[in-house]
């Protein structure tokens, strides 16, 4: 088996605080974590170690929709979140795991996303660019302060 892993980095004019926020809260992760094309519906969100998690994506041009669920394995608010990942479709086989570092740094916080065990038939550099594009949409949602 080939090393099926892709490793992102980006940097957020946000508190490492608030982009974790945006990993752990179910209305956060509807707005950005579906890639451009794609809607997100969050059916179980236990953000805790040991916790699930359950939600789908639909391409809104055809309708398709991939469901996915997974186990949180490791939940420190604001530094480290690390989650399993499994697809409902037999033709996306195996286990991925994801691990997401957030480091404070002088203008924000320094996100790290390292994301392995990506079934066969999803080509690596399609899981990056989609990676890529909800990124920028996290950016879209953490960055804007907006007074109360």
């Amino acid at each position: 088996m080939t090393d099926r892993t892709i490793h992102l980095h980006r940097v957020l004019r946000a508190p490492a605080d608030k982009v974790f926020r945006a990993f752990t809260e179910a209305d956060a992760l509807v707005r950005w974590l579906p890639p451009y094309g794609f809607t997100c519906r969050v059916e179980t969100l236990d953000v805790r170690t040991g916790g699930r998690f359950r939600m789908s994506f639909r391409n809104f041009g055809h309708g398709g929709v991939h469901s996915f669920g997974g186990e949180y394995l490791e939940v420190d608010p604001g530094r480290r979140l690390v989650y399993t990942d499994r697809f409902d479709d037999p033709a996306l086989p195996g286990e991925m795991r994801t691990a997401v570092s957030f480091a404070t740094v002088s203008c924000g916080t320094a996100l790290a996303v390292q994301q392995s065990g990506i079934p066969d038939a999803i080509p690596l550099e399609m899981c990056h660019l989609g990676w890529q594009e909800s990124l920028a949409q996290l950016a879209w949602l953490v960055e804007p302060e907006i007074p109360a």
